[in-house]
């Protein structure tokens, strides 16, 4: 059975950083794409960024230049460096395996102004 576990989110004032991690269990880390999403207070969940098993990254533009997806197949974790918070980076960030669709519970995200 696939499990996501994040980690790492917390209150920050506005242009602070932080890193989610995304521990993964059941599953042949270094084979598989995980991306990284969020949700805001009474919004859908959006995409934010996502790792290939190649290494290739990809992210929604908002965030480009200010977060940092990255993965360590010898722990079997994923990484997400936010720097230069912003009151809209405010949500819960997810980690999604896409090959088996699986999500983690969630980690709270808030940045104040």
């Amino acid at each position: 059975q696939v499990q996501l576990v994040e980690s790492g989110g917390d209150l920050v004032q506005t242009g602070g950083s932080l890193r989610l991690s995304c521990a993964a269990s059941g599953i042949t880390f270094r084979l598989n794409t995980f991306g990284w999403y969020r949700q805001a207070p009474e919004k859908q969940r959006e995409f934010v960024a996502r790792i290939s098993a190649y290494g290739s990254t990809d992210y929604v533009d908002d965030v480009k230049g200010r977060f940092t997806i990255s993965r360590d197949n010898a722990k079997n974790t994923v990484y997400l460096q936010m720097n230069g918070l912003k009151p809209e980076d405010t949500a819960v960030y997810y980690c999604h395996a896409p090959r088996s669709n699986t999500w983690g519970q969630g980690t709270l995200v808030t940045v104040s102004s």
